[in-house]
């Protein structure tokens, strides 16, 4: 009734709409004034060097010489010569980087949401020393990346490192092993420091989605006696996977991404490396700028097809309130 009360007054309501819609306005252009300085910068740090990156993975440019270079298409992706494949995708050692950074990627986001997800309902409850426990966790988060490989790398040495010293005396080992020397174990040891590290983010996360949730709901599965692992799975999950899915495009992202971590604890092996990995060795190793452009570019075409295809499979709208 009072919309069409509204309608009524025309005359009055055409002035509203306009001031309305010239206040929108006005906040418009004050947002885009705001965010204009940020996307500049955001383009000049980021856009130009992707953009510069894209350009010199079609020419056959080195690092010996980058101001001498031809074009030479897509050559560096894929090419037939006399009826035989050359370029980064017919390289087996490009796919099997990929392959290993899949695998680190899905097992050690996996592990972090898993364990996230528990410290997150831990530190939701109410219990003495909360606070501390919520700054505590976070250390290993704040530690460089850098910093907490090379530390990692010393405890993991086959010979000096404490943690072969705690497992022969403990008997769960006859002999030391070489953990980041194997080819067997040393990727399994570069998900174990990435899970020590990032699982307290992952608790950040969820335990912010967790304060977010109406209490009353959980009043009344309380009142109705419903089991605390019925609620979890019926009534927590379903309300905080908005958020929870975010958080899981971030780390893996991040894991993607992952260059530093392995480089420095498997000492640039060929059988762990990762993307990163390999388009830092046919840059600097090899060289090659033209070769490491292109993995470089590939590397940002596979990362964004695996958000575009987990916002799908999600159906998730990044900012949208995660209840």
């Amino acid at each position: 009734m009072s919309g069409a009360v509204a309608e009524a007054s025309a005359p009055g309501q055409v002035i509203v709409k306009g001031r309305r819609s010239s206040l929108t306005r006005s906040r418009i252009r004050a947002a885009w004034l705001f965010v204009a300085p940020s996307l500049v910068v955001v383009a000049l740090i980021a856009g130009w060097p992707l953009a510069r990156t894209i350009w010199f993975s079609f020419t056959d440019a080195s690092l010996n010489s980058l101001s001498e270079y031809e074009f030479i298409g897509l050559e560096n992706y894929l090419a037939n010569y006399d009826g035989e494949w050359f370029g980064i995708l017919t390289e087996p050692d490009w796919w099997h980087s990929v392959w290993n950074t899949l695998w680190f990627t899905l097992v050690s986001v996996s592990l972090e949401t898993v364990l996230g997800m528990v410290v997150a309902l831990i530190l939701n409850a109410a219990f003495p020393g909360r606070g501390l426990m919520r700054a505590v966790i976070l250390i290993p988060w704040a530690i460089p990346t850098i910093v907490s490989a090379k530390m990692w790398n010393w405890m993991l040495h086959d010979q000096f490192g404490v943690i072969n010293d705690l497992l022969l005396r403990i008997g769960l080992i006859a002999a030391p092993v070489p953990w980041t020397a194997n080819a067997d174990t040393a990727l399994w040891a570069a998900v174990m420091v990435d899970v020590w590290k990032h699982t307290s983010f992952m608790a950040l996360l969820i335990l912010a989605a967790l304060q977010m949730l109406p209490q009353d709901i959980y009043e009344a599965a309380k009142v109705d006696g419903v089991s605390p692992i019925r609620v979890f799975f019926r009534v927590t999950l379903p309300l905080i996977k908005s958020a929870l899915l975010v958080a899981v495009i971030f780390r893996s992202l991040d894991a993607m991404r992952v260059f530093d971590l392995i480089y420095v604890l498997t000492s640039n092996a060929k059988e762990t490396a990762s993307m990163s990995v390999y388009a830092r060795q046919q840059l600097v190793d090899f060289q090659e700028v033209g070769l490491g452009s292109a993995a470089a570019t590939l590397i940002f075409l596979i990362i964004a097809l695996v958000v575009v295809i987990t916002l799908a499979a999600g159906r998730v709208r990044l900012g949208e309130d995660p209840r």
